[in-house]
């Protein structure tokens, strides 16, 4: 059973939801928990509800015809997924994989409630909206990061937008996490990662990269 503090988890402009919409999300969102790694929607799924993170971070990936994978961008506490909004709204099904990078809980509001809200409650609305412009922008620079910058350019960039994000020097990630995120391959992510070192921009650990 979520809390209502959970509730105050999501934030736009340092404010929080209206009381009423909080004990809305109360009644009628379903609170699932889900390991590190587990696929949370899949590509070609009905999605029938909006995911809000309260915890822990999920992965939105794109899945392709080869197994390979297109990273997209990290869901934080706090976030929805733009995506999910769509989907649900539209009732279509999902495009993207969704996968918990650690042990997450996520609200899942059904869908005729994401259209209500739009008009009833004022946070919503500008909630929804920023999802959007804000995960249309991250798309945008991911679009920029592939077409004009080389592979170690994009590999500094990720790894000082994940200390951003997760407000850290310590990252816990393997090599192989960084080759996935970027569609490169472990051996080269470890060549360019070992180059960083040596120029004293990180510092290797086991499953950890420290920036300096």
């Amino acid at each position: 059973m979520a809390t209502s503090s959970s509730s105050e988890t999501f934030q736009i402009g340092g404010g929080v939801f209206e009381t009423a919409l909080r004990e809305e999300l109360l009644k009628f969102a379903l609170v699932k928990t889900f390991k590190p790694g587990e696929i949370i929607m899949r590509s070609g799924q009905n999605v029938r509800a909006t995911m809000l993170v309260s915890k822990g971070r999920i992965k939105i990936f794109r899945e392709g015809e080869d197994g390979g994978e297109f990273f997209m961008y990290y869901l934080n506490p706090g976030e929805a997924c733009a995506l999910s909004i769509m989907c649900a709204a539209r009732q279509e099904t999902s495009k993207v994989m969704a996968q918990s990078v650690e042990e997450a809980e996520i609200w899942m509001v059904p869908f005729e409630k994401v259209s209500e809200w739009m008009a009833k409650y004022p946070t919503w609305y500008r909630f929804v909206v920023e999802t959007y412009r804000h995960r249309f922008e991250e798309l945008l620079e991911t679009l920029d990061q592939v077409a004009f910058r080389s592979l170690d350019e994009r590999l500094e960039y990720y790894l000082e937008k994940q200390s951003r994000e997760l407000q850290s020097k310590d990252l816990m990630l393997t090599h192989q996490q960084i080759a996935d995120d970027l569609n490169s391959s472990r051996e080269v992510i470890s060549r360019l990662l070992k180059k960083m070192e040596q120029r004293g921009m990180l510092k290797l650990g086991r499953n950890q990269v420290h920036l300096q």
